[in-house]
């Protein structure tokens, strides 16, 4: 039995744990809420927003896994079409999400979709291979996910997908500056309170974009930083071995031994 100390000092965490994990979850439908209001002209044809149609996974994906102080946050920048835009979890790969994180939950459809773009949720037969390799990484390296989410967490920058008229996916940094302006405003300040939750020493952007949104941060309120390759099919260096060029890139950051 653990001396009375050690055990107030477990159920102090677990109470810590829980609230961060709460915040987390309201600190996503404050900001699911406010880019309710955002209006995207063309090319955009089409906005989809998983934190409102896919928020039931979202938020058992937080309830979940956010309960922890993050020693490494790692930053995605939107939805994939076979990913997060389907299960509402980032880069989430429904396999991934179903048989390794362990969720799966109800998922609706956006108000408009691109009919070449369904959303079908978990019964999506598509793969997103970006999260088939992210989480593919982090399930042979840790085992579990109980002991992944003991020191890291994955969020992306900004919860939208864009499409266009002809389905074509549009990435946040491919819109006009002004709307660039209010959304990146909006997703600024999540990121912000995400950190402010749970305390990371590093912040890891996946990407050049996520990269550069973390470095845009006032650094006074910022963890370290430092940038891991995506694992985008679209990027050659990334079809060459990508599971043991991050890993050398977290070891040359000191994060992995």
């Amino acid at each position: 039995m653990l001396p009375k100390s050690a055990d107030a000092s477990f159920t102090a965490a677990q109470q810590s744990g829980s609230d961060n994990a709460a915040a987390l979850v309201s600190a996503a439908r404050h900001l699911s809420q406010s880019l309710v209001r955002l209006r995207f002209g063309p090319p955009v044809a089409f906005v989809y927003n998983p934190l409102d149609y896919a928020w039931a996974p979202h938020a058992d994906y937080l309830r979940k896994y956010g309960s922890g102080v993050g020693r490494v946050l790692f930053l995605g920048m939107n939805p994939g079409p076979f990913g997060m835009m389907q299960t509402g979890v980032p880069f989430g790969q429904v396999a991934a999400v179903r048989d390794w994180l362990g969720i799966e939950g109800a998922v609706s459809a956006p108000a408009r979709s691109h009919p070449a773009r369904p959303v079908t949720g978990f019964s999506c037969l598509r793969s997103e291979v970006s999260g088939e390799r992210l989480w593919g990484l982090f399930a042979r390296r840790f085992g579990s996910p109980a002991e992944f989410f003991k020191q890291h967490f994955v969020l992306n920058y900004c919860p939208l997908a864009f499409l266009e008229q002809t389905g074509r996916n549009r990435t946040p940094d491919k819109l006009p500056v002004p709307e660039q302006a209010t959304l990146f405003r909006l997703c600024d300040r999540h990121l912000a309170e995400v950190i402010a939750i749970l305390r990371p020493q590093w912040l890891i952007g996946i990407g050049a974009f996520a990269f550069d949104r973390a470095s845009a941060l006032p650094s006074a309120d910022r963890p370290k930083i430092g940038r891991i390759l995506h694992p985008s099919p679209a990027s050659p260096a990334a079809n060459r071995d990508w599971p043991g060029v991050v890993t050398r890139q977290l070891q040359d950051l000191g994060i992995w031994s």
